[in-house]
């Protein structure tokens, strides 16, 4: 069967499948045979980045997915989205008025994939050994609110914060938070490699070659226990170097599902034509790319220069050229569909125009052309990358006010040069650790960031973030939350372009695809199970 199955929310939170994919029966979800999804994330080893697994060091998208497979947090987001939901625990809340102090009781009989028991001391092990190590990586900045972690017994545990935050659940639901054996994972120092061990619904086995893993096999793990309910037994996610090369593993029926990242062509045309037994799928997502600025930098250390890239830059037709109906014009570092969003770039620089950015030019009396390099990574966010770089040169070189070049590097060196500090502006993608502003924020703003940016406001750090976290109810929150993106707008640390939808194809016969990717761009692969062809 050919058809297009579409997967659109009403509101972020609740989100339902208008059309399931086609299928049967769960016949042979839990046989030996593999469910197989191609992705084109590339995970490597190296000197500057020998731990991409490691919940202590991972923080990419690619890597988070499969860690969220294996290694087990406290808390886990619903399968529809919302608020967290207990999985290695049993029951967590805040026993404070003042949102400072979370406890959590862990399930009975939890155990690593090995058979040894998840204790609550394995718990504060793991949080307090994540940020001792704290990694350049920027990840241990999501637990830096936590001042200490105590045990009581062998299955509470109670985080301290130092501040009040209400978004505290969702961290405990990002990987970071993960569960390690201390056998395993060193109290002091990263795992470096690609082995992975923990109490998540799989275990899993990395095949590489040369530092660089081909597939990753996951197997059911028998010893899990949480409210996941794994439907099949074994996947393998194969690694691919484009999506051409992914697009005709799905044709021949080598793969039987491909994720991130598909090229704008692809989409096109699965959508016109998808092919004999192969359905696109479209669901919510809440990816966003943009610019990032040194700000002590030459050439970016100047306010008025990142201000008149904002005031030159078309979103609206960076996003159509290049990537079509993947991707709409974003105006602030917070998604439209967020609760909190402002358009505070369009309310400050409205549509582009050369004659205000040449004013602002002026008035701080830079000398034009600005010369500039964009950097950009080759290997990361897919095809359309290296396009979108060349759409911005040719728009910001054609004011006349810029001189632009542009410069591609692999992932597994251009994100080590990225926070060394190496790049005056670069670009970067964002998936959200978790689906609330303050995760569109904070970490782009707040000490410890993960662009590791030397741009630093007070007001932002010291007064607005901790007042938007004290705030149970987000909605109250989107006042501060408002006026963190006005400031942005003004000062232009990052320069937001758009935001992605996203995609999955699949072959016909299989089942539950419509879950396998969040919001967020979590990948699921729990869901997936094998049924009959249409």
């Amino acid at each position: 069967m050919n058809r297009k199955s579409l997967v659109l929310p009403a509101v972020i939170g609740l989100l339902a499948p208008v059309l399931a994919a086609c299928g049967g029966t769960d016949s042979g979800s839990n046989g030996d045979s593999a469910i197989v999804v191609g992705t084109t994330d590339q995970f490597a080893a190296s000197k500057k980045a020998p731990a991409p697994f490691d919940p202590a060091y991972a923080y990419d998208a690619g890597s988070w997915n499969v860690l969220r497979q294996t290694i087990q947090t406290l808390m886990a987001l619903p399968r529809g989205g919302g608020e967290p939901v207990p999985e290695a625990a049993r029951q967590c809340g805040f026993t404070d008025t003042g949102n400072e102090r979370y406890e959590c009781t862990l399930r009975d009989g939890l155990k690593f994939s090995g058979g040894d028991a998840v204790t609550a001391a394995d718990v504060k092990y793991s949080i307090d050994r994540v940020r001792a190590i704290n990694a350049d990586s920027g990840v241990s900045g999501l637990l830096a609110n936590i001042d200490t972690v105590e045990t009581q017994g062998e299955s509470k545990v109670v985080f301290h914060l130092k501040t009040a935050d209400a978004t505290f659940p969702f961290k405990l639901a990002t990987p970071v938070a993960g569960i390690v054996h201390p056998a395993d994972y060193s109290k002091s120092k990263l795992r470096n490699g690609f082995d992975i061990d923990g109490s998540g619904p799989y275990k899993a086995s990395a095949q590489v070659k040369d530092d660089v893993v081909v597939k990753v096999v996951f197997t059911k793990n028998t010893n899990y226990k949480g409210q996941l309910n794994p439907k099949n037994g074994k996947v393998e996610l194969r690694s691919f170097l484009d999506a051409d090369d992914m697009g005709t593993a799905l044709d021949k029926g080598d793969i039987d599902m491909m994720t991130r990242t598909m090229s704008p062509a692809q989409i096109q045309k699965l959508s016109d034509d998808p092919g004999k037994n192969i359905n696109l799928i479209e669901t919510p997502g809440l990816e966003i790319r943009y610019l990032g600025f040194n700000t002590d930098a030459p050439g970016a250390r100047t306010k008025a220069v990142r201000q008149a890239m904002a005031q030159l830059v078309n979103r609206g037709e960076l996003a159509s050229s290049v990537y079509g109906s993947m991707a709409e014009p974003l105006y602030s570092l917070v998604p439209a569909t967020i609760t909190g969003h402002a358009n505070s770039f369009f309310n400050k620089y409205g549509d582009p125009s050369v004659d205000k950015a040449k004013q602002i030019l002026e008035q701080a009396a830079v000398t034009t052309p600005v010369k500039l390099t964009l950097n950009y990574t080759t290997d990361h966010y897919g095809e359309g990358t290296k396009k979108e770089f060349e759409h911005l040169q040719k728009q910001l070189n054609a004011s006349g006010l810029f001189q632009v070049d542009i410069k591609g590097t692999k992932w597994a060196e251009f994100r080590p040069n990225e926070l060394e500090g190496k790049y005056a502006v670069y670009g970067l993608g964002w998936f959200p650790d978790f689906p609330d502003a303050d995760n569109f924020v904070a970490p782009f703003l707040d000490e410890g960031n993960f662009l590791a940016s030397p741009y630093a406001n007070s007001k932002i750090r010291n007064e607005l973030i901790p007042e938007s976290r004290r705030e149970a109810d987000r909605l109250t929150a989107s006042k501060s939350l408002e006026k963190i993106q006005s400031i942005v707008a003004d000062d232009v640390p990052v320069l937001p372009l758009w935001q992605g939808k996203q995609y999955v194809a699949a072959r016909d016969d299989i089942q539950g695809v419509e879950w396998a990717l969040d919001s967020s761009s979590n990948l699921q692969l729990w869901e997936l199970s094998r049924g009959v062809k249409g």
